[in-house]
């Protein structure tokens, strides 16, 4: 595209081969950053070995990670309202690239950390990008792109611990970063082929940003470590942008957005929903392994039916949200959720086999709810605020992951006498399993209540 147009008129200029040309642009890139972080799972312990890392220390490859990834999420969708979408993938692909490269010669642990925050920074341009995408240049097939977008991202999160397991094993930890580093070539294609866009008016409140920047990275800080003073400064940096975005001419968010209804109803679900997956996705290596007795790469090929499964299936939902509505896929959704969580939780003990037939049904209700919600989201939303719309959608599914892994992985720590699930055959220790996913079904009915009642008491039809 050599010309800069008006947003309204790009999608009547984008041909069939330009948009299939976008969709393996985007696909492609997030394939790349999806694997980045699961990929660095399965080296971390690699890494505490080769420098000598307690487990305290070597998790901040990790924790360093997810903070800017789940901060620059939201960034990049404030951004994306003001400055065309090929600008940022530029900045964010380049700076992806050069953390890989600077991770690749690291030489010390510091610079291992470095490196990883540098990934995070760029990385996040992608995952903000992608989902505004759909709704800017595929309005007619946004269903459908989004439903390849959580294909994608359900396959990467499959594949990615079986390469990176591989690699680790055949080479060293230090390859993951070359491959992530492939990015770069990418970034002539995206600004030969994604259209020319102009400015729009606008611009970031500095200030409003850094005190949420500031707030979601201590709020996390607590979530994974446990340190009650973070949480104190979170909820003094989270009233600071309250006021903020109350007082400034130009908020980093409208504060209206927050009065949305159906937005706001929605980003609640999808939250409850992905620490519901995310819980159960954390949750299903430990059972494997302390129940099953499986080592590392059992475990792997356990889960990896259910992983493949949501790839496969995204399309599908993609479709059924064009045809159906975003709603009806996401009440779709917590019914395979529940559905899943009732056969884990009822056939906890069983040969490994089981288990890895009645994990799909779970696995694939996670590209159900992404591409539903997401759908709804750019539905509901005015154009001008898709951007960081969407920014606060990914900021609220990356802290859920991380609240679901922290409140299940205390649960834990605890034993159970009695079973919840009076179908379930798990026995001993292996009955806490059972019950916390017994608790997820609960979870999952009262959101699936709440999203209910809430659209029919703010009604619905305009939304669909």
């Amino acid at each position: 595209m050599t010309t800069t147009m008006k947003e309204e008129d790009i999608e009547k200029e984008l041909t069939k081969a330009d948009k299939r040309k976008i969709i393996f642009l985007i696909s492609s890139v997030l394939l790349f950053s999806v694997m980045n972080g699961t990929m660095f799972m399965i080296a971390v312990p690699d890494v505490a070995k080769s420098f000598s890392l307690s487990p305290s220390e070597v998790s901040w490859i990790v924790t360093g990670y997810i903070i800017l990834y789940a901060i620059g999420a939201l960034m990049y969708g404030k951004l994306a309202d003001i400055y065309p979408l090929k600008y940022l993938l530029a900045v964010g692909l380049s700076l992806f690239a050069a953390g890989s490269i600077i991770g690749f010669f690291s030489p010390n642990f510091i610079m291992v950390v470095v490196a990883r925050m540098i990934q995070a920074t760029g990385a996040s341009s992608i995952v903000a990008t992608v989902f505004i995408i759909p709704s800017r240049y595929f309005s007619n097939e946004r269903g459908k792109v989004l439903g390849i977008v959580s294909s994608t991202m359900a396959f990467a999160s499959g594949i990615g611990p079986v390469i990176g397991g591989f690699i680790t094993g055949v080479l060293s930890w230090q390859y993951l970063f070359l491959i992530s580093a492939c990015v770069l070539i990418t970034i002539p294609f995206f600004w030969k082929w994604m259209p020319d866009e102009k400015k729009k008016e606008g611009k970031v409140d500095i200030l409003g940003a850094a005190f949420v920047a500031i707030a979601v990275a201590t709020l996390l800080l607590f979530v994974t470590l446990l340190v009650w003073w973070y949480i104190i400064i979170s909820i003094v940096f989270f009233t600071l942008f309250a006021w903020r975005i109350f007082h400034s001419k130009d908020p980093f968010v409208n504060p209206e957005m927050f009065g949305n209804a159906p937005y706001r109803t929605t980003v609640i679900s999808a939250f409850l929903a992905i620490m519901a997956m995310f819980g159960m996705m954390f949750m299903l290596p430990l059972m494997l392994s302390e129940v099953n007795d499986l080592n590392a790469l059992y475990i792997g090929l356990v889960l990896f039916p259910g992983a493949m499964a949501a790839a496969f299936t995204g399309r599908v939902a993609g479709v059924l949200t064009e045809k159906k509505g975003s709603k009806q896929v996401v009440f779709m959704a917590f019914a395979l959720m529940m559905i899943g969580f009732f056969l884990i939780s009822s056939l906890i003990g069983s040969p490994a086999w089981v288990l890895s037939i009645v994990i799909i049904i779970s696995y694939i209700a996670f590209p159900f709810i992404q591409t539903a919600t997401a759908n709804l989201l750019s539905i509901v939303l005015p154009k001008r605020e898709i951007g960081v719309g969407m920014g606060i959608y990914n900021l609220f599914n990356f802290m859920a992951g991380a609240f679901g892994g922290a409140v299940i992985g205390k649960i834990l720590d605890y034993n159970s006498s009695f079973s919840l699930n009076p179908f379930a055959i798990a026995e001993n220790h292996a009955m806490i399993y059972s019950n916390v996913f017994a608790g997820l079904i609960v979870l999952t009915l009262l959101n699936g209540a709440f999203f209910y009642f809430s659209f029919k008491r703010n009604g619905s039809e305009s939304v669909q």
